[in-house]
């Protein structure tokens, strides 16, 4: 069974695709058609709808408030993923990995197999010797190095 965190992911990026990136709505339109409180609404776009993973999101709150969710264009794969590693910190989580990872899919940089490997190498299993202090700061590390790899093109 989905997350409902997944179901309204999937459902605000169909909305973008259906309406040429942008979409303008309100968080109880959104919540109401996933059946779940707005604050939840709220929690998806905090984490998988931020500048570094390509969205810049507005919003009015109040009566008559809205969400402007828009998908931002960046030219080529190389920028998109310039744009990625700079926006990152100095520490990721796994389930962070797992966002970036999926909006780089989207935007058909990588397919499900690299997807794969990505997640395989950055998980906490893989990470398991690393003390969980300092775990986050390694696996952003990896999936930079990682990144900038998908950046350079082989000599």
């Amino acid at each position: 069974m989905a997350k409902i965190s997944d179901l309204v992911e999937a459902l605000i990026k169909q909305l973008i695709e259906q309406n040429n990136g942008v979409i303008e709505i309100t968080r109880s339109e959104l919540a109401d058609r996933v059946n779940c409180v707005p604050s939840q609404i709220n929690y998806v776009l905090s984490t998988r709808f931020t500048n570094g993973q390509g969205y810049l999101v507005e919003s009015r709150r109040g009566g008559g408030g809205w969400i402007r969710i828009r998908r931002v264009t960046l030219d080529t794969p190389t920028r998109y993923l310039m744009h990625t590693i700079n926006s990152m910190g100095e520490q990721i989580s796994e389930h962070q990995v797992d966002v970036l990872i999926r909006n780089i899919q989207d935007y058909n940089i990588i397919g499900p197999i690299v997807a794969r490997v990505l997640r395989a190498t950055t998980s906490d299993q893989a990470l398991r010797l690393v003390s969980p202090d300092q775990r986050d700061q390694v696996r952003m590390a990896l999936f930079k190095n990682a990144l900038a790899s998908l950046v350079v093109p082989p000599a």
